[in-house]
């Protein structure tokens, strides 16, 4: 008898209303673009090597953020699978705001 079996995976939830739908868009623009936009931000008003240790800083500061949501909603039998920004903005919107306001 074979005791190994595979854990059912859960798939990404789908998002049905409009309102959640641009909080997930939302979210993935942040988590996606954030960190250019702070560069360019930092360069605009400083010099380029500042906006050199800008990018390094946010793109560490927004990967801890990118983790910490990701742990946070999708369960621990999935958190070994790879997930990108829109996955995460999915999982994150359906869990923690519209499950919550339905």
């Amino acid at each position: 008898m074979q005791d190994d079996y595979i854990d059912l995976i859960e798939p990404t939830p789908k998002l049905e209303s409009k309102k959640c739908k641009i909080i997930s868009l939302l979210l993935r623009i942040f988590l996606q673009y954030s960190i250019y936009l702070i560069t360019v931000v930092v360069w605009y008003i400083s010099d380029f090597f500042m906006a050199l240790l800008s990018l390094v800083l946010s793109f560490i500061i927004i990967g801890i953020i990118r983790s910490k949501i990701r742990n946070s909603v999708i369960p621990a039998k999935q958190r070994e699978y790879q997930y990108n920004d829109q996955g995460i903005a999915d999982w994150f919107t359906a869990k923690e705001i519209c499950y919550r306001l339905d």
